[in-house]
């Protein structure tokens, strides 16, 4: 094959592979019964007028599997974190003792399962049309090198190549659902 059409395939993996890691990570902010540092992950704290991660202002831990603790690294940032986890609505109720914060994470109830799994299936769904547009791009691509000149065959041949990745990264997708739907609705 040539040049071009190995450099389209590579370019093309590479943006299935990002799309796989995208859903992997979206996987990790729908919370399943366990506390993680990582449910805290999209909160954002108004740091001195910026908005900060609240990772960089505070230490976040999480002591059993139905605690999370942030310390704030100034006193002063207490009241703004607790602002900040209220107002990033993830379902959570802060407490603050006055050293920091504690949240408990309640058990999920059958229904919010229901939710978090639908959840789980519309960001799986994202992922999927992120590894078609990869799979429309690269065909694009390829019919580009054949009316250059490219032969015919070799273009087939891509194509095919093309869809088999398509297929293989569909098949993943399914798999990481399936797996985090499992750990949803696990009790």
């Amino acid at each position: 094959m040539t040049e071009e059409i190995n450099f389209i395939l590579d370019s093309t993996k590479e943006s299935m592979e990002g799309s796989i890691a995208h859903l992997e990570k979206e996987f990790l902010n729908i919370r399943a019964g366990k506390a993680t540092p990582q449910m805290l992950g999209g909160v954002f704290v108004d740091y001195y007028g910026s908005q900060t991660p609240l990772s960089q202002v505070a230490n976040i831990n999480v002591p059993d599997a139905r605690t999370i603790t942030v310390t704030p690294w100034e006193k002063s940032m207490l009241q703004p974190i607790e602002k900040a986890i209220m107002i990033a609505n993830i379902g959570f109720n802060p407490m603050n003792n006055g050293d920091n914060i504690i949240i408990s994470v309640p058990p999920l109830t059958e229904e919010r399962r229901r939710d978090l799994v639908k959840q789980a299936k519309a960001e799986s769904e994202e992922a999927k049309i992120g590894i078609r547009n990869a799979r429309k791009d690269a065909n694009t691509d390829i019919k580009k090198l054949e009316k250059e000149g490219t032969s015919e065959d070799i273009c087939k041949t891509a194509e095919e190549s093309v869809q088999k990745l398509t297929d293989t990264y569909i098949k993943k997708i399914e798999d990481l659902l399936v797996v985090k739907e499992a750990e949803i609705m696990k009790v």
